[in-house]
């Protein structure tokens, strides 16, 4: 059936303005004003009335994690406890109101220290007050740290239980993390259903899992076995052991079956700023002998380069801290040429430096910028490392100057997947107490709009098939009800989706 939609605003992201477009087969088949699109029309052509509606090409995930979201549905969810006494009636309740039998694990989420009114983590100790027969994992909001209790660290064999606080960070963390069992298929695929939901309510069509471990496999078969995705799916997996996903996944590799692909590999070299083990170049304050945590040594990184050069696989590098990111250039720069044909990303690149910017487009990195990070973390950074320092995270008008195609994200299930309070952090740059956080580093709402459709199309390869309103392309397109280049900058984040659309086909409609 073909589609023609009129009587609306349309954000094309191109350069021409129309009146009307004409959807057919899940393509965009004609943009024009509205005398020649309806000429198009025959008998069973629907005609869709936008009624002063705004529409846009769908949102594309440029970096999130979406088993981490569908996980987060199974969890305790400790965003809102001020102290530790709150965090425990909560994981009490969970065990209670769920039925929770003993021995069974328990995970939550979401916690930070920097919040609660004791300003440090919690040890395991705080948990085995309330879940002393349950196995249990508190992790915190950057998920990059937390703490297992007494009855998880003997699930794990860990031995002198009465030095071990429970508190692990980084690559310890993630190692025990991933020894966790899986919950039940039947409850991990109905997870995964109202993750895709979440997703689809922000008005995104393409979305991305950011480190995919082989203990996910299951679940990915599933998923295409049931047919349950009807986003587009792109997964990142480990530079190590990765066979496993080839040998299952070989029809996936770089091209969607089923709306997914394995788009390439992810490496972490380094931690979070807010946590203070994303890798400085200089120290943190009151800290003068510290600057984070590298993760992985310069020969590791290089050798990871090297793979996704050798296997014509993309590269995604967590890279927070400058150092984090000096130490990715270096390695690409090893490669330039090469490197420049797997579009490798910098994930993050919260604090890459101003005088590191030019490096990106010699060795064609892509930044993508975790820009949510100055509302949610700013005032967490201006304590962490001084108003100046602070100030420059995320440069992306820096980037823009240097004519550099850069993306925006929001970590997902760090912060919630909400592309329009993203443009509003991008735009204002606002920190949660209300401090301007590096002014000069303000965009445009047009050009962090872009870097949330069309840029994030050229981040995975794909931007002949998305991102922009343009004959010829899928018909991943937003209907929401304010236009953004049209309001004040304060309205931006409270914009409603009204419809998401997927290939023509409507995915999400709001009530």
């Amino acid at each position: 059936m073909k589609k023609i939609y009129y009587n609306g605003d349309f954000i094309t992201l191109e350069n021409y303005e129309i009146e009307a477009m004409l959807v057919e087969d899940g393509i965009i088949k004609k943009v024009g004003d509205l005398e020649k699109v309806l000429s198009l029309k025959d008998d069973e052509t629907k005609l869709i009335d936008l009624d002063g509606n705004t529409m846009m090409p769908a949102f594309i995930d440029a970096h999130s994690h979406f088993s981490g979201v569908a996980n987060n549905f199974l969890k305790v969810n400790l965003e809102d406890c001020k102290n530790f006494k709150e965090m425990k009636e909560k994981l009490k309740n969970f065990k209670e109101e769920k039925n929770i039998k003993d021995n069974v694990w328990i995970l939550a989420d979401g916690y930070d220290n920097n919040y609660l009114e004791e300003k440090i983590h919690p040890r395991k100790e705080i948990i085995d007050e309330v879940l002393p027969n349950n196995p249990v994992v508190v992790q915190h909001k950057s998920g990059h740290m937390g703490v297992f209790n007494t009855k998880a660290l003997q699930e794990f064999n860990i031995e002198e239980l009465e030095k071990n606080t429970g508190y692990m960070e980084e690559n310890s963390f993630l190692h025990y993390l991933n020894k966790i069992p899986l919950p039940d298929i039947n409850d991990l695929l109905n997870s995964y259903e109202k993750a895709q939901q979440e997703y689809l309510s922000n008005g995104i069509a393409t979305v991305q899992d950011g480190m995919s471990y082989n203990s996910i496999i299951p679940i990915y078969q599933a998923l295409l076995e049931k047919n349950k995705l009807k986003i587009d799916l792109v997964s990142y997996i480990p530079i190590k052991d990765n066979q496993t996903f080839f040998t299952n996944f070989n029809k996936h590799i770089k091209k969607y079956k089923n709306n997914f692909k394995i788009g390439g590999y992810k490496i972490f070299l380094d931690g979070s700023p807010q946590a203070r083990t994303a890798w400085m170049r200089k120290p943190y304050i009151d800290s003068p002998n510290y600057f984070g945590i590298s993760t992985m040594t310069n020969i590791e990184v290089e050798k990871a380069v090297e793979i996704g050069i050798n296997t014509n696989m993309q590269l995604l590098a967590h890279c927070n801290g400058d150092k984090a990111a000096e130490q990715f250039i270096n390695s690409v720069k090893k490669h330039k040429k090469s490197a420049k044909n797997i579009r490798p990303v910098m994930i993050h690149a919260q604090f890459l430096g101003i005088d590191q910017i030019g490096d990106l487009k010699k060795y064609g990195i892509i930044p993508s910028f975790f820009i949510p990070h100055v509302f949610y973390f700013g005032d967490i950074h201006i304590k962490n490392l001084g108003y100046s320092r602070a100030s420059k995270i995320s440069p992306a008008n820096s980037a823009l100057k240097k004519n550099i195609t850069f993306t925006f994200h929001q970590d997902s299930p760090v912060i919630k997947p909400n592309m329009f309070e993203t443009i509003w952090c991008a735009v204002t740059r606002i920190t949660k107490s209300g401090v301007i956080l590096g002014e000069n580093e303000r965009i445009s709402v047009i050009n962090a709009i872009k870097a949330l459709t069309l840029n994030s199309s050229y981040q995975y390869f794909e931007e002949n098939e998305k991102g922009s309103i343009k004959e010829g392309k899928n018909a991943d397109l937003i209907i929401i009800d304010k236009n953004p280049l049209k309001i004040n900058f304060d309205e931006i984040k409270n914009i409603k989706v009204i419809e998401t659309i997927k290939k023509g086909a409507t995915l999400f409609r709001s009530n």
